[in-house]
């Protein structure tokens, strides 16, 4: 995954659907599932915010979640790592259920990277030591090794010159690299990104897609929330359409933004073209 990766985000920008340049991870059709759910359900109060929930995400797949607000979409993604609880139903993250409490809990988000819209990023600390923190904290990784492997990872994403720099010293754009750096630091089975770019500038976001684009093609197991339907029909290999806490369709890109099954997706896209 992105131990291999050697090409600088610095001299990337995102490629839009229609140039014809897609992802390049391979067919990931025999591939095991990475996150598996199960007839899941959530209830906040009388209201059913995820119904009935069953979707398998192979390993090396980009499965990108779409819909209109309070589709459930947050929620079914923060589902994954426990950061919600779900009511019914089960959740399988590499084979294996999830761990209710203490250490195996603890051990067990390790293994899942997460970015979030706010970034999240520790104000009092350099982007270098929020890259770091975790893998030395928890992963229990040298100091040399844990920054040669945080420089790399922000030459990655474009932005290694600001690795003594401060969160609140960088754009919004640079702040969301340097939370994806970290995410990547942990090698995780799997990054959730929970719309990433919703806070962002137009050019900001187009900075974040571009190194989200060159993570789905070096095959990185990725769930994306987002509001960006470029980078769903540039990037993913299935989308998720959500709408009212269920599932409506799921299919290729190309499928689906040419001719969704559902009238409800159909109504979703023509407000968003």
């Amino acid at each position: 995954m992105h131990r291999d990766a050697r090409t600088s985000m610095s001299s990337l920008h995102f490629t839009p659907p229609d140039t014809g340049l897609t992802k390049d991870a391979g067919d990931t059709s025999d591939k095991e599932a990475i996150v598996e759910f199960r007839g899941v359900w959530k209830r906040f109060g009388e209201l059913d915010v995820l119904k009935d929930i069953n979707l398998s995400v192979r390993r090396g797949e980009v499965v990108v979640i779409i819909g209109p607000s309070g589709a459930g979409k947050s929620t079914l993604c923060r589902t994954i790592n426990r950061l919600e609880t779900i009511d019914k139903g089960s959740i399988l993250v590499d084979g294996k259920p999830q761990p209710i409490e203490g250490k195996e809990l603890y051990e067990f988000r390790a293994g899942i990277g997460m970015v979030f819209q706010s970034f999240n990023l520790f104000s009092h600390k350099s982007i270098l030591e929020n890259v770091t923190l975790a893998p030395r904290k928890i992963r229990g990784r040298d100091k040399a090794s844990a920054q040669a492997d945080a420089y790399r990872l922000l030459d990655m994403v474009g932005i290694r010159s600001k690795a003594n720099s401060m969160p609140a010293q960088l754009s919004g754009g640079q702040r969301q690299r340097a939370a994806i750096a970290r995410a990547l630091a942990m090698d995780p089975k799997v990054i959730l990104f929970d719309e990433p770019t919703s806070a962002l500038d137009p050019e900001s976001t187009q900075e974040v897609l571009a190194t989200m684009q060159q993570l789905a093609r070096q095959g990185t197991t990725m769930i994306v929330v987002t509001h960006e339907m470029s980078f769903a029909k540039s990037c993913a290999d299935r989308v998720v359409f959500m709408a009212d806490g269920a599932i409506v369709e799921t299919a290729n890109p190309e499928t689906f933004f040419s001719a969704p099954e559902s009238e409800r997706a159909r109504s979703f896209l023509a407000s968003v073209r």
